[in-house]
C-alpha cells in the first residue's frame, strides 16, 4: 500500500506523522520512506539516514537545429506551457518554462528539435534504521519540482508499505507526489488557517478519487471547526494529537515522538489500522 501524507498548510506535522507512522510500522510491515517535498525536505533529520547513492535528474528540454527549421510554427502551437515561440527567422526557447513532455520534439514536421538534459535536482538513496529512504533535492533556482517527483517516484517498491511526505498546498507537486497513492492523511491543526487549507485539501483528493483520513495535530488548541468540518462532511478523523510542549522540545532536537513516548507506536498503528479501513 502506498499513503500519502499531506496537508493544505506548512507546518501543520505532516512530517512528524510521515516519519512516525513509518518508524511503528518498521517491524510489522516492511517499509519504505519517500520524502517528496523536494523544495525543502526534512524528513532525513529525524529519520538520519546513511545515504548510500545518489543520482543527478534531468529534464529533456528541446535544442533547435534551425539549419533544418522551416519556423512553421508547429512546435509553439503545441506547447501549453509557451516554452517555445517562433519568429520569423528563429526560435526561442525557454527553458525554465518547459515541462520536458516531448510534445515538440515529436511533432516537429521537419525533425528539427532534438532533447539535451537539464540538471533539475538530484535523488539519493538511503537506509534509514533498516528502512529504505530515498528522497529529492531540487537545485537552488531551479522551479520545477514535479518532474523530480516524478523520478522519485519511480523507484516505489511496491512490495512494500511506501509512506510518501507530500509536499505542502494543493498545487502541482502535492498532486504529483499524491496520485497513485491508495490513500492519503491530511494533517491539519484547528486554526483559521488550518482549516481554510483543509477545506481545499479535501477538494484536491475528492477531484483525484483518492481515499483519505484526516490527522488533528495540537488537537486541543484552537476551536472546534476542524472537527465540525470534518464530522459534516463523513471525513474520518484517524488521530489527534494533543499539544505537547514534550513533543515540541523533541523535534526541535531531531528526535521523535516515539522515540521519546514509546507509548505512541500503538497509537500510530491504530492510525495504519485506520487506514487500512479506508481502502477496503
Amino acid at each position: 500500500m502506498i499513503i500519502s501524507v499531506a496537508s493544505g498548510k506548512g507546518g501543520t506535522g505532516k512530517t512528524t506523522v510521515a516519519v512516525n507512522l513509518a518508524l511503528s510500522l518498521d517491524g510489522h510491515h516492511p517499509v519504505q520512506f519517500l520524502d517528496c517535498d523536494v523544495e525543502e525536505p526534512n524528513a532525513h533529520f529525524f529519520l538520519k539516514p546513511r545515504i548510500l547513492q545518489s543520482e543527478p535528474v534531468f529534464l529533456p528540454v528541446p535544442e533547435i537545429a534551425e539549419d533544418r527549421c522551416n519556423f512553421c510554427g508547429t512546435c509553439a502551437e503545441i506547447c501549453a506551457y509557451n516554452a517555445i515561440a517562433v519568429l520569423k527567422d528563429s526560435v526561442l526557447v525557454f527553458p525554465e518554462l518547459c515541462h520536458g513532455c516531448g510534445g515538440c520534439s515529436l511533432l516537429c514536421p521537419e525533425q528539427a528539435i532534438k532533447e539535451k538534459g537539464k540538471r533539475i535536482g538530484v535523488l539519493e538513496f538511503g537506509d534509514a534504521q533498516h528502512i529504505p529512504f530515498l528522497h529529492g533535492k531540487l537545485d537552488i533556482g531551479e522551479a520545477m519540482s514535479p518532474p523530480l517527483i516524478r523520478a522519485e517516484k519511480k523507484h516505489i517498491n511496491r512490495t512494500r508499505t511506501v509512506i510518501i511526505d507530500a509536499p505542502p498546498g494543493t498545487s502541482c507537486p502535492v498532486i504529483e507526489a499524491v496520485k497513485g497513492s491508495d490513500a492519503a492523511l491530511l494533517v491539519t491543526e484547528p486554526t483559521p488557517f488550518g482549516f481554510n487549507d483543509l477545506k481545499l485539501a479535501v477538494e484536491t483528493l475528492r477531484e483525484l478519487s483518492l481515499p483519505f483520513g484526516v490527522v488533528i495535530n495540537r488537537s486541543d488548541i484552537g476551536d472546534r471547526q476542524v472537527q465540525d468540518y470534518c464530522s459534516k462532511e463523513n471525513i474520518p478523523v484517524l488521530m489527534t494529537i494533543p499539544m505537547d510542549r514534550n513533543i515540541a522540545v523533541a523535534y526541535s532536537k531531531g528526535l521523535t515522538i516515539v522515540e521519546t513516548q514509546p507509548s505512541y507506536r500503538e497509537k500510530f498503528l491504530k492510525l495504519f489500522a485506520g487506514v487500512e479501513k479506508l481502502v477496503q
